[in-house]
């Protein structure tokens, strides 16, 4: 399955949300440079936890104040709300091959986001120097994008192999496209 290959399905901001959550959303992308979008952007989580645009801005929000824990946290949220809409395992790191076939009959583009968020994390978890974490991340993006269509294998094989262990490096030269 190209995971880069999709059609008209609906996205994660194709969802309705409530008037005023939409509303805060619109409200921090004015006043994001004028430091006052975290307290709207935590009134609209307040309002709707579970609102993948909500989640999306909040990540977004953190990763550009360099606040990688936080987005970090925001990933693994949109993670485990996304899992049960796919019949994804509760933890990334149970995921399998049928899993991901039983994730696309549902939601091709939901599978795909809740890959990128992985690989979001990932990133973060290498950018915050926690590489053995980031590795075993993306070689699970790895393991289920064989293509490497959403690049995590791009993003591991940038390190270089000084930047991590002979394990990680072996896999990726294996899953290498």
């Amino acid at each position: 399955m190209d995971l880069q290959d999709f059609e008209a399905q609906s996205l994660y901001f194709d969802r309705p949300m409530a008037a005023e959550v939409e509303t805060l959303l619109q409200e921090a992308s004015e006043v994001y440079a004028e430091g006052r979008a975290e307290p709207l952007l935590l009134k609209a989580y307040a309002l709707d936890p579970g609102n993948l645009s909500v989640l999306v801005a909040l990540y977004r929000f953190y990763y550009y104040q360099h606040r990688y824990a936080d987005a970090i946290d925001i990933a693994d949220q949109v993670m485990r709300e996304v899992a049960p809409m796919i019949d994804f395992p509760g933890h990334w790191t149970e995921i399998s091959g049928a899993n991901l076939a039983n994730g696309l009959m549902k939601s091709f583009t939901q599978v795909r986001f809740y890959l990128l968020a992985l690989k979001g994390a990932a990133y973060l978890h290498l950018r915050r120097g926690e590489i053995e974490q980031g590795v075993r991340m993306l070689n699970k993006v790895i393991e289920l994008d064989s293509r490497d269509r959403l690049g995590a294998g791009a993003l591991l094989r940038a390190m270089g192999p000084a930047a991590i262990s002979a394990g990680p490096v072996a896999k990726v030269e294996a899953c290498a496209v």
